[in-house]
């Protein structure tokens, strides 16, 4: 069951009237009349999906329910509504980590659309797969949700999978997601990025060697694949793999055994192979620099892995996700980005994909003094993310995002107004 949206407004007939749309729109909905009665909700230790407090109440005010709220839940996105809108009451409830505020009468369109904005990032986080052992994927988008089903469906298999996708898509936390969802998940994840070695040793890497085998060879090694025996073998950047060594590497996996470098027999070995490239294979076949046996032996369930600016939907679950990571690794408390530093985040072009993110969060966090990450952490240069905007679909993400601070992200980006 999902959780509810608090709505705190002493007025019966709009608390009825937002209870009746949210519920239209797929919310569950909790409806309290005083502000004292949301503070003893909220310090209950009930969780909420967002808090939409009217600013005036009975009992004790908005500022005090966001101030428990925020106690509470530092990631709970709060908004505010009043009838009497100054510039001095916006920035106060900004100021105090309110997500925006509404004037009164209420415009539904655009709160809906910030409310959506605000919890699709707190949605997917708490759909994260539970399973003990199982990565956590964060997304919600489209092409990330098939991939990651196509991944589900084809764990309990013992089919070869081939995941394509850029550098910095997540390609081995999806061949852990395989492996964790496989009758294999008792045995070891072998992880080999066939890129980071150089072309000599990959042989020797794969297939083991015997002592004496060649010059510095003191001792026997386990190559990947014996060490994965029972398990799953992850070859990542397979595509890297010289002509040589991809014949070796075929006949491995379909005879299941290997012979190690300076050994006179061969040895079983029982794994389940998942490869992962960020090269176009079928290309490289049709070069002359891949074999067509292996890239068919290999393809047998692809699954496509989308770059992160096909799915920008999900930056703002994913930059949350990583943010608590960070602050966690770093000792701080939670940190929250502010609306217009989302909103920037969704216009980037990121080509290094979840990598860069993480990598621009992480940098931000050491940055911030606070418990807010804001444009000026970021450190992303606006003439990057202007072209983005020509992009209507991020424009509107990234504005719904920002909200009230809107005006920040155009003058960030040098427009002259908001965009519509």
């Amino acid at each position: 069951m999902s959780l509810p949206v608090l709505v705190v407004e002493d007025r019966r007939s709009l608390a009825a009237m937002l209870e009746e749309t949210l519920a239209r729109e797929g919310y569950a909905v909790r409806v309290a009349l005083r502000g004292d009665e949301a503070v003893t909700l909220l310090q209950s230790g009930e969780r909420f999906l967002a808090v939409l407090a009217d600013l005036k109440l009975p009992g004790v005010d908005g500022i005090q329910v966001l101030a428990a709220a925020r106690q509470q839940d530092p990631d709970l996105p709060v908004f505010l509504m009043t009838a009497h809108a100054t510039v001095d009451t916006a920035v106060a409830a900004l100021k105090q980590g309110a997500r925006d505020y509404f004037q009164k009468p209420l415009d539904m369109d655009r709160v809906l659309a910030a409310l959506r904005a605000a919890v699709q990032p707190r949605q997917a986080l708490l759909a994260a797969p539970a399973e003990a052992g199982l990565p956590v994927l964060v997304g919600t988008s489209p092409l990330f949700t098939a991939a990651l089903a196509a991944a589900r469906r084809v764990a309990s298999t013992e089919a070869t999978v081939l995941l394509l996708g850029a550098s910095g898509t997540g390609k081995e936390l999806f061949a852990q997601t395989v492996h964790a969802l496989s009758p294999r998940r008792g045995g070891p994840f072998v992880a080999f990025n066939c890129a980071a070695v150089p072309e000599t040793l990959i042989e020797a890497e794969l297939f083991g060697y015997e002592r004496g085998a060649f010059t510095g060879a003191a001792a026997r090694h386990l190559g990947r694949l014996e060490q994965a025996r029972g398990g799953t073998l992850l070859l990542d950047e397979i595509g890297e793999v010289p002509l040589g060594v991809q014949v070796k590497l075929l006949r491995a996996l379909e005879e299941r055994a290997v012979c190690r470098l300076g050994g006179t027999g061969t040895v079983a070995v029982d794994v389940r192979l998942v490869a992962a490239t960020n090269r176009d294979l079928e290309a490289a076949v049709r070069q002359g620099a891949f074999r067509a046996d292996l890239y068919h032996r290999l393809s047998v369930f692809p699954i496509r892995l989308p770059t992160l600016a096909e799915r920008r939907e999900d930056i703002p679950a994913l930059a949350a996700h990583l943010l608590g990571r960070v602050a966690a690794r770093l000792g701080r408390r939670a940190l929250t980005l502010r609306p217009a530093a989302q909103g920037a985040l969704l216009l980037a072009p990121w080509p290094g994909n979840v990598r860069e993110l993480a990598n621009v969060l992480e940098r931000a966090a050491i940055l911030s003094t606070g418990e807010w990450v804001g444009l000026a952490e970021l450190g992303l240069e606006p003439a990057r993310c202007r072209p983005t905007l020509e992009d209507a679909r991020a424009r509107q993400l990234a504005f719904a995002a920002a909200g009230a601070e809107g005006e920040e992200l155009a003058a960030f980006l040098g427009l002259p107004r908001q965009p519509s």
